[in-house]
């Protein structure tokens, strides 16, 4: 509902708190005439939003408010108005959202329309989230510190233009350039929920506008835009000269727009003029002193020109308009090369430190001009040191000779001048370059162009910068007015012409412009043909550029300087935002800038003395602030968060149960209650506490979902009494896609006693199979009495549930902790991803990534299927969306290449020698060259596979065992060494087996799988080093990434293709030989014949940069190793090491970017530290890992979308326009729906029971989807011989129902399929509880009307489908709707089903016969075959507005109620003394030695953990969008969820000296501290008990700082030391604090 462009009521926000701290973001923008609802959910922060009319899309601002509030003001907590909204980001126990409250439009009316906008008061406001999930106290910190940001004064935006670009702008709002972006990261929200334009694109830096004229007439309009870079943000010293991303610190474009106003409808003739300022583009920094002393410069040793070329090429890139305008005017040809002129203004006499920068900065420039990497730029140096000249020179004689020195290359490098043009009929008169789009009504008309730019920059691009660059700007300023038309002569504003004053100078007329003289007069007069205008006046009579050759005198006697003021101004405002931007404090040395005012002299010595207050605020700020600044604008920008950020989700979860799920039985309550439990599931009912009848010995929960998902965790609100104890026990999870198909995920999940509103997680993985859960990870080892290593290094024993993103069902049994007492519940919280359906049916967003990506996969399994051999892991690969949303250019072999910071462009010394040599065999790496971007794993359910995946994993799992064999002998008397374990793993991960098909093949040969265990193969304080090592690797390796996608940015895709990033040998593989003088894989095995007799190719031998000997792939370290060239240094200081100078996004672990690794160089395996090779190898395991949860999580996604929409529905998209069909359909479905809505369309409603179907026909689901999703041709059908079929359909909301439509298929209806057609509705599932709507008869309409008949004839799209409608008496408020379809009986009677008797319901029990004879059906296998069939079932109604609130009731019940409540308990618990207790295994396990005359042990009280589950365990898998997870959202975490277990275990009498296992309980995730109390199954008497911690150990960590362990020492943990038990756990037994007497309160747990 687009308003027209530039409509005219103003963008409102407003943010509604209700007094049930839900939040609302309501917005009505300034382009759309209704008004949106978005809901931010309260406890994982997520947006939510469906567009549904009436529900979150309203006609108007008050309407929607109504709405959100119910009607009822006084339910509103608070309310707050603002203007814009600019980010939000869900983090952790607060949501963030950004919003402008007051801005000043400083450029108020572009050319064309658009005003742009300067924010001048913003709010960030926190919403309390009552997310679970533990944050580290560092998240928690850096959350805050990112709510604190400033950016009031500093940010601007446009809200129907592009200004990320030179104006005008070629491209639209939607694409701006993401150079310029600086909210990218927290947009993304919207942009996942559809709604792209309610959060502004935000841009940091300084736009404002001034008129200007004479005698009182606004004769133009000057706006200055600066445009701040975010690829190389920062603050002064940790963000200096060019980085990784090609970028360099305080990297700011200005633009000098000038226009003259002209009334509506005329056009309006414009100019620009673009220039830079930056710091010198090469590596250096600025070591700060603690004295006042000035700090340090220094240029990197080590390739300190690396990426000047890629900077310069992007500047080339922009800046090329070589081709724009030649033909536009009689003198125009293409130009030959793109000039870039630096104008460098640092310090360059002899002993100055800036010195060292000027020689470094004209090297630079001749090493990039001898690669010849830029042939058609022209890069100039002009050195012109500032300060030196103002002390020998003066200010004035510095501006004349500036003047001088930038006239040659200002009137080369040009501006651009063009029209803009009200209407787009007059473009064919147009001569120049056409610009036209949706933002604006009119067009663009270019008649020149710039060509290149002119660079400025001094030490830190700021005070010295600012005023040069002014100047420059000045003369330009003053040629733009006079190409306009408007004159700065002084003494034209005196009436004097100076047209012949510069020696019978003639200009020319500028394009578009044409001489003539009267005939009557014989005048000269003017036309131009741009504007269609005439003036007696010369246009340009002055000489162009004329005022370069002035002295400063002459400039200052013959300008006006009112306009030069105007000018001045803004670049004082300007210098001061940049100066604070970078520093902290105001511009210095700006009074240079008021030179042109006549009292400019009395404010030099207040200048002084003001910049030696600056100076001093500066050095403050940098020493003590500037850290924390660079975190707030890295966590604003979006990096670095896998180090500032951990643990906090890309994406967060959903909450499935509300708001519109509910229980399919109701819930027993001991007190009388009116909505059957609902309120259990509304968040509005937080603090309720649910009392179940006295009676239940298990209460059971069957909870419909508001959409289909995956399920990913249970949140439990745990609530109760005074009596802990009322809360459940233990808790089953089934889920499936209906009743009939509940699957058990979890068994008997131990619920432990807390306080009351504690929110407890419970983690859930899908369904595991029982044969998996027998032979591996946590159900093979229950209550096993041999101890056993733990899996450190990754989960060795990985269980695999099953993935289904159509779960709609989940059924929660919970068990009471004492049977015969009520049990108490809270809120009951499902948490899942779903997929983007509604963007998969309209073709939109990530619903079209995910559909093309569906296609392909959908292609390929076709052609595995149709005989290929080899296993889709290997010949496929590991999906991500780099595949589908850009079109791959040149070798799969350049994908895996693409996992690094490195650059293609690079000099390297280490490139690879010339020679190749012959090599015979494969490249284990040439898997993952094909196979890192679009793998498809195997189906979800491995034991439902077809016969061809029974057939491919028998011979997987026997390569397997052949690649054991070769390792470990023939009869395996060899013993696996690390190495050999991991490269058998990873043979296993391309073999597409999982850890429970690898362990069942082991079992059968008799080989325990413990053997091949890597994560017992080595010493435990190495193991600690490698880990430490490894996630080091895996954060470079992030880092690297991102610079790569940012530094990419402006240059198009970067290929760095030298060598592979982890380049792990095959087990077969061996050196090459030949020219290799490395030679460190000497061995081979036999079984490399039978692997590698399909491959051969010629490899390349290379050069190792640090022993500068040749070496052949096989020998070569992977290129990852470069990021970790001192492992020691870097594994110790993993959240310590910092660098003041140089480029940074962030320090730790060498996270910056101010440092040039030369990762397209080559390092052997002889000078690659032994750690650094292993840790490659462990974080390759890793990533193989990672992508085959991924696959399965993708492969999940393509077949629910199968089985929703079909086959037909992927190919559907080729041959429409997915746009116009919407609006088709929208069309069609208003005139069916008559007023009415639709209530039943998926993935909000759907079936509760699943209906036979037909092997040849559309899913049954299909019969819910959208009216225009699908092929027109695809139809559901019945299986042959079914003459009766139920439809249980579950409405997305409760609703009032009026009818039900029933859509024809294409095939249309005989005689002998017309269904007889009955509905029932309820709002429970019970069959007896429901009620008749009626009985209809179809072949009587058959009868009367001969349009259902046959199949269908017209293909018109507007036109308005077949259709019946079953139309109900009165609307019936329901939740399900039963429909019935059976096809009569041969020789059943009919009646007549007139089309104005509106379809009258038949008696229920009505059962009529009569012998006939049938047509043939047209929808059956076979002509002869009646079968039951339909297109869509479309129901008609209007959703009740609120559901039934929990009614209070004031009667004895209640009191009784509370009273119940308020018993406390008769027992309590006390503390048990500990005599002596002790650590072992790195703290996860805990001895306590107990006096012999401790009482009976009823329970422990364990304190949550305060370890985090990082987002980030290993290096990227592929180049794909550092912001993105997978096509499904659903992160790693969340597909094989971490666990952890904690097994009890006692001496007992009568057993000896073993140790008896007394229980294991799955402990949920919950907030770090929190009390939890674990009852034993029965109280034991002991004098010795252990506590052991189990379960995926490896996937959890501290977070950044929070352990400062010395790597560089003998030993370093290798597990989390939050997950240390250490004064952690407390025993506890149960006594009456009566007998206890004073000593109760004092051992009290």
């Amino acid at each position: 509902m687009e308003s027209p462009v530039g409509g005219s009521r103003s963008t409102s926000v407003v943010v509604v708190t209700l007094d049930t701290d839900e939040v609302y973001i309501v917005v009505t923008l300034s382009t759309r005439i209704d008004t949106q609802v978005i809901y931010v959910d309260p406890t994982t922060g997520v947006l939510r939003y469906h567009g549904k009319f009436g529900f979150d899309v309203f006609r108007s601002e008050n309407e929607a408010l109504d709405y959100v509030t119910n009607g009822s003001p006084w339910q509103c907590k608070s309310k707050i108005h603002a203007r814009a909204i600019l980010g939000y980001a869900a983090l952790g126990s607060y949501g963030l959202l950004l919003v402008a409250t007051k801005l000043t439009a400083s450029i108020p009316y572009l050319p064309g329309g658009g005003c742009v906008f300067t924010i001048t008061e913003s709010q960030w406001l926190k919403i309390p989230l009552q997310n679970p999930q533990p944050l580290g106290k560092g998240e928690v910190k850096n959350v805050q510190e990112l709510s604190e940001l400033d950016i009031d004064g500093k940010h601007y935006f446009c809200e129907t233009r592009d200004i990320t670009r030179p104006f005008p702008s070629r491209m639209s709002l939607l694409n701006p350039d993401d150079e310029f972006v600086w909210n990218g990261w927290l947009s993304m929200p919207f942009k996942n929920i559809g709604l792209t334009q309610h959060c502004v694109i935000l841009l940091q830096g300084f736009a404002e506008s001034h008129s200007f004229g004479s005698s009182g007439q606004v004769e133009g309009i000057v706006a200055l835009t600066a445009r701040r870079s975010r690829l190389h943000p920062g603050t002064r010293y940790l963000a200096r000269g060019i980085n990784s991303c090609f970028s360099t610190g305080n990297e700011v474009e200005c633009e000098q727009l000038v226009w003259v106003p002209k009334r509506a409808g005329q056009s309006v003739p414009f100019n620009t003029y673009v220039w830079r300022r930056g710091t010198i583009p090469i590596w250096w920094g600025a070591e700060l002193k603690i004295t006042a002393a000035e700090a340090e410069i220094y240029v990197s040793e080590r390739e300190p020109y690396k990426g000047s070329s890629q900077y310069y090429q992007r500047l080339s890139k922009r800046y090329d308009a070589r081709d724009l305008d030649v033909g536009v005017g009689e003198n125009q040809k293409k130009k030959a090369f793109v000039p870039i002129v630096c104008v460098n203004l640092l310090r360059n006499g002899e002993g100055k430190s800036e010195c060292i920068l000027v020689q470094h900065f004209e090297e630079s420039l001749s090493h990039i001009k001898s690669t010849g990497k830029l042939p058609y730029t022209r890069i100039h140096l002009i050195n012109y040191d500032w300060h030196a000249r103002i002390k020998l020179q003066g200010e004035q004689q510095t501006i004349e000779e500036l003047w001088k020195l930038l006239k040659g290359p200002t009137l080369v490098i040009g501006i651009s001048e063009g029209d803009y043009l009200a209407s787009r009929q007059r473009l064919k008169d147009c001569r120049g370059e056409i610009i036209y789009n949706d933002d604006f009504e009119g067009a663009f008309c270019l008649r020149l162009h710039q060509n290149g730019m002119l660079r400025f920059n001094c030490a830190d691009s700021l005070d010295r910068t600012n005023a040069a660059s002014f100047f420059g700007a000045l003369q330009v300023f003053v040629e733009q007015c006079r190409r306009l038309g408007i004159s700065l002569d002084s003494d034209l504003a005196y009436g004097y012409q100076s047209v012949n004053s510069y020696g019978g100078y003639t200009a020319p007329l500028p394009p578009g412009w044409e001489k003539r003289s009267d005939a009557v007069t014989g005048k000269t007069y003017y036309i131009d043909h741009n504007t269609r205008t005439t003036t007696w006046n010369h246009p340009c009579p002055d000489k162009p550029w004329k005022r370069f050759d002035m002295t400063f005198d002459e400039f200052k006697r013959s300008t006006i300087l009112s306009p030069v003021s105007q000018l001045a101004d803004l670049f004082l405002l300007a210098g001061d935002i940049h100066a604070t931007l970078y520093t902290g404090s105001k511009a210095m040395h700006s009074q240079i800038l008021s030179i042109f005012n006549e009292e400019a002299g009395k404010f030099k010595q207040f200048s002084a003395a003001q910049n030696v207050k600056i100076t001093l605020q500066r050095r403050y700020k940098n020493v003590v602030v500037d850290s924390s600044r660079q975190k707030q604008l890295e966590m604003f920008l979006g990096i670095r968060l896998f180090k500032h950020l951990p643990s906090v989700p890309v994406q967060p979860l959903n909450v499935l149960s509300r708001p519109s799920g509910f229980f399919l039985k109701p819930v027993g309550s001991m007190f009388p209650t009116s909505n059957g439990g609902a309120s259990l599931l509304s968040f509005k009912k937080k603090d309720l506490i649910w009392v179940c009848p006295q009676a239940a010995d298990v209460v059971e929960l069957f909870i419909y979902l508001s959409e289909p998902c995956h399920v990913c965790q249970l949140l439990l609100t745990v609530s109760h009494g005074a009596d802990d104890s009322t809360y459940p026990s233990t808790v089953d999870v089934r889920t499936g896609r209906s009743l009939d198909g509940l699957k058990l995920v979890v068994e008997g999940a131990f619920i432990p006693k807390c306080g009351n509103g504690t929110n407890l997680l419970i983690p859930l993985s899908g369904p595991i199979s029982e044969e998996d859960m027998a032979v591996t990870g946590a159900g093979a080892r229950l209550h096993d009495q041999v101890t056993s290593p733990l899996s450190v290094l990754y989960d060795f024993e990985e269980l695999e549930g099953e993935l289904d993103f159509l779960t709609h069902v989940v059924a929660l049994t919970f068990y009471p902790a004492a049977s015969g007492s009520p049990m108490t519940l809270g809120e009951v919280e499902i948490l899942g991803v779903s997929l983007p359906w509604n963007g998969v049916f309209h073709n939109e967003g990530n619903g079209a990534r995910l559909t093309e990506l569906a296609k392909k996969f959908k292609k390929e399994t076709n052609s595995f299927l149709s005989g290929s051999d080899t296993n889709p892991f290997s010949g496929t690969s590991l999906s991500s969306e780099a595949v589908s949303t850009s079109a791959r250019q040149g070798s799969a072999n350049d994908l895996v290449d693409l996992l690094t910071g490195g650059d293609v462009f690079s000099e390297s010394i280490s490139q690879p020698v010339a020679e190749n040599v012959a090599y015979e065999g494969g490249d284990f790496l040439d898997f993952l060259d094909q196979a890192v971007v679009e793998y498809h794993g195997p189906e979800t359910d491995h034991r439902s596979s077809t016969s061809q995946d029974g057939r491919r994993h028998e011979s997987g799992t026997q390569k397997y065992i052949n690649c054991l064999k070769s390792l470990a002998g023939p009869n395996m008397e060899k013993k696996l060494d690390f190495l050999e374990a991991m490269k058998l793993e990873i043979e296993r991960l391309r073999l597409d087996l999982s850890a429970a098909e690898r362990d069942r093949a082991l079992l059968a040969i008799g080989t325990d799988p413990a053997t091949v265990n890597p994560n017992f193969l080595l010493d435990e304080s190495y193991m600690g080093r490698l880990c430490r090592v490894a996630s080091s690797l895996a954060l470079l390796g992030q880092a690297a990434l991102e610079d790569k996608i940012n530094g990419a940015i402006g240059l198009g895709r970067i290929e760095d293709n030298v060598i592979d990033f982890w380049n792990i040998s095959r087990i077969w593989e061996k050196c090459y030989g030949g020219m290799c003088e490395v030679c460190t894989e000497t061995k081979a095995t036999l079984y490399a014949s039978s692997m590698l007799s399909s491959t051969e190719g010629s490899k390349s031998v290379f050069l190792c940069s640090q022993c500068r000997r040749k070496a052949c792939r096989v020998c070569c370290a992977g290129r990852g190793a470069l990021l970790l060239p001192n492992y020691t240094r870097e594994a110790a200081n993993y959240n310590g090491f910092s660098s003041q100078g140089g480029s940074s996004h962030g320090g730790q672990v060498d996270l910056s970017t101010n440092r040039s690794v030369t990762l397209d160089s080559v390092i052997c395996k002889q000078c690659c530290p032994e750690i650094i090779l292993d840790a490659l190898v462990l974080d390759y395991v890793r990533v193989l890992i990672s992508l085959r949860r991924r696959a399965r999580a993708d492969s999940a996604a393509f077949k629910a979308m199968d089985d929703v929409t079909g086959s037909s529905f992927l190919d559907s998209f080729s041959d429409k326009s997915q746009s116009s069909g919407n609006q088709q359909a929208v069309k069609i479905l208003k005139q069916l729906l008559a007023g009415a809505e639709s209530l039943a369309e998926f993935p909000f409603a759907s079936f509760l029971h699943p209906v036979d179907t037909a092997t040849d026909s559309a899913p049954f689901l299909s019969l819910l989807t959208p009216l225009d999703s699908g092929s027109r041709h695809s139809y559901w059908k019945a299986p042959p011989n079914t003459t009766s079929a139920e439809l249980v359909i579950v409405l997305g909301t409760l609703s009032d129902v009026t009818g039900v439509i029933l859509l024809v298929s294409p095939c249309g209806y005989s005689e002998a399929d017309a269904p007889m057609v009955q509905i029932w509705v309820s709002n429970k599932i019970h069959k007896e509880e429901r009620s008749c709507i009626g009985k209809w008869d179809v072949q009587s309409l058959i009868n009367s009307s001969q349009e259902f008949y046959g199949p269908e004839r017209s293909a018109r799209e507007d036109k308005l489908p077949r259709h019946i409608k079953f139309t109900f008496r009165n609307p019936v408020r329901c939740r399900i709707v039963w429909i019935t379809l059976r096809l009569q009986r041969p020789g059943s009677r009919s009646v007549n089903f007139d089309k104005d008797f509106n379809l009258l319901s038949l008696d229920e029990n009505e059962n009529p016969f009569a012998q006939e004879t049938r047509r043939a059906s047209f929808g059956g296998a076979i002509e002869r075959d009646p079968c039951l069939h339909a297109k869509r079932i479309v129901i008609a109604g209007k959703p009740a507005r609120k559901e039934m609130e929990l009614t209070s009731s004031q009667s004895t019940d209640q009191m009784n109620y509370r009273n119940w409540l308020d018993q406390a308990p008769q027992l309590n618990r006390f503390k048990v003394p500990i005599e002596v207790e002790r650590l072992m295994d790195n703290d996860l396990v805990l001895e306590q030695y107990l006096p012999p005359s401790s009482p009976l042990l009823a329970g422990f009280r364990l304190d949550a953990f305060n370890a985090i589950k990082p987002r980030i365990t290993h290096s990227p898998s592929s180049d794909i969008d550092i912001w993105d997870t997978s096509v499904t959202f659903l992160e790693d975490r969340h597909i094989s969820p971490a666990v952890l277990y904690i097994q009890v275990s006692a001496l007992q009498d009568g057993v000896g000296y073993n140790m008896v296992t007394v229980a294991e309980y799955r402990l949920p995730e919950t907030k770090p501290g929190t009390s939890m109390y674990f009852d034993f199954p029965r109280p034991i008497q002991t004098c010795r008990i252990s506590f052991k911690l189990l379960g995926d150990i490896a996937a959890f960590s501290d977070e950044p700082g929070a352990s400062e362990q010395d790597d560089s020492g003998f030993r370093a943990p290798p597990v989390a030391a939050g997950l240390s038990l250490s004064n952690r756990i407390k025993l506890y037994y149960y006594a009456d604090p009566y007998e206890l007497g004073k000593w109760a309160s004092l051992s009290a747990v």
